[in-house]
């Protein structure tokens, strides 16, 4: 079974930075591909960046391109979030998820990921 773990989340101004985690656990992380979404009240969730399970291939949505960047470290099991250049409309509660794939693309449907964490609350004051 696997487990998504999300932290790091806070309150942050406007401007400044902040990343997220999520632990992985269940099978290594390399089995997976992975993605981060975001859920603003009142509105859809989103797809903000993702990446294969071999770590070759990111992808990001336009609003976060060049802010934002994916990472993962193998040996922790471990997904990061860096938010950099935050803005109000980057608050949201920020999700994990996960899929069991080997496909060499980023899949930017939420659909397509089965096992998602929890959520961590992001709060961009401006």
């Amino acid at each position: 079974q696997v487990q998504l773990v999300e932290s790091g989340g806070g309150l942050v101004q406007a401007g400044g930075s902040l990343r997220v985690s999520c632990g992985v656990s269940g099978r290594t992380l390399i089995t997976y591909g992975m993605g981060w979404f975001r859920q603003a009240p009142g509105k859809e969730r989103e797809f903000v960046t993702g990446i294969t399970w071999s770590g070759g291939s990111t992808y990001y949505a336009d609003s976060v391109k060049g802010r934002f960047t994916i990472s993962r470290d193998v040996a922790k099991n471990t997904v990061y979030l860096q938010m950099n250049s935050l803005k109000p409309e980057d608050t949201a509660v920020y999700y994990c998820a996960a899929r069991t794939t080997y496909s060499d693309y980023v899949s930017s449907w939420r659909y397509e990921y089965p096992y998602w964490g929890q959520g961590t609350q992001v709060t961009v004051s401006s």
